[in-house]
């Protein structure tokens, strides 16, 4: 789901910039984790790295995992949360190798795959297009791992089964993944409206892990919100067992965030933790004022 139809994770472009200019420019990301340098995403296994979506630090050291991964001659199939999958045949066009390899036509290339990605708002595209460029520079396929927004209104509006996903939801699935949306939007929501929310969030992760099995043979690096990669609701609960066991999943948190605590538990294989991410307080003026107490008669 975009950054800022989450109000929890929108970023002002100013505030966007800023940090990007400070990674690019006087400061650097620190170095990987040894527990992440370790990973791998060749053929058979795959890689699902979960983001806080504005968070510059966390984009700078996925970035440099999957330079990593390529420096070792692992060439994964390369999947975003952030295109959708009816941009699919426009992006294999613009993915295509041309004869100019410069880096001026690498760059250009890079655009021409977002724009044929439909370059959603709510995205803020200079933090996924590094991605992009490794992927096209090391010849990855670019595959869109979100559904279209017209399926996710066909899945809230007539159920998962509609659209070809499986409607046998475990209730302990529905109901948390319901009470993380409803908590995302600062409680503005029906108990209603969440659930239905959370089935099209279902259906996302079922077609992320669909692709996962898809692309597995040559290995997979899956790049998503954290919320998308979870074990225990997440893409992995969608995946068969062999291939589970094949995956690693890695949890971006923001240190003394709201997930940094006892829920990231067992959540994640992987947890990669980095400093907060500077944002107003996005329910700050959602909250409803105390009910003042009537005056005694």
């Amino acid at each position: 789901m975009p950054d800022c139809q989450r109000p929890q994770h929108c970023l002002s472009r100013r505030q966007a910039l800023a940090t990007l200019l400070a990674l690019g420019g006087c400061a650097s990301p620190p170095p990987l984790p040894a527990e992440l340098t370790a990973l791998r995403a060749g053929p058979g296994q795959a890689l699902l790295l979960g983001e806080t979506h504005d968070n510059a630090t966390q984009h700078a050291l996925r970035r440099d995992l999957l330079a990593t991964l390529l420096a070792r001659g692992d060439r994964p199939a390369l999947l975003l949360e952030q295109l959708d999958r009816e941009r699919q045949p426009a992006m294999d066009a613009a993915s295509r190798p041309g004869n100019d390899r410069s880096p001026a036509a690498l760059d250009a290339q890079v655009d021409a795959v977002v724009q044929a990605g439909g370059a959603a708002p709510g995205w803020h595209w200079p933090f996924y297009t590094p991605y992009i460029r490794l992927a096209l520079a090391h010849g990855l396929p670019i595959v869109a791992a979100n559904v279209s927004r017209a399926d996710a209104r066909t899945v809230m509006q007539q159920g998962l089964a509609a659209t070809g996903f499986d409607p046998a939801v475990p209730d302990a699935i529905a109901r948390r993944q319901a009470a993380i949306i409803e908590a995302s939007h600062c409680g503005q929501l029906t108990a209603a409206q969440s659930a239905r929310l959370a089935l099209a969030q279902v259906a996302r992760d079922q077609f992320m892990a669909r692709l996962v099995v898809q692309h597995a043979g040559r290995g997979v690096v899956l790049l998503a919100g954290n919320g998308h990669v979870r074990t225990d609701i997440g893409v992995p609960r969608w995946l068969p067992a062999d291939l589970r066991a094949r995956t690693r999943v890695v949890g971006a948190l923001e240190s003394g965030g709201a997930t940094e605590g006892s829920e990231a538990a067992g959540t994640y294989d992987t947890v990669l933790r980095t400093p907060a991410q500077p944002r107003p307080d996005p329910c700050a003026g959602l909250r409803m004022p105390a009910t003042p107490h009537a005056k005694p008669g």
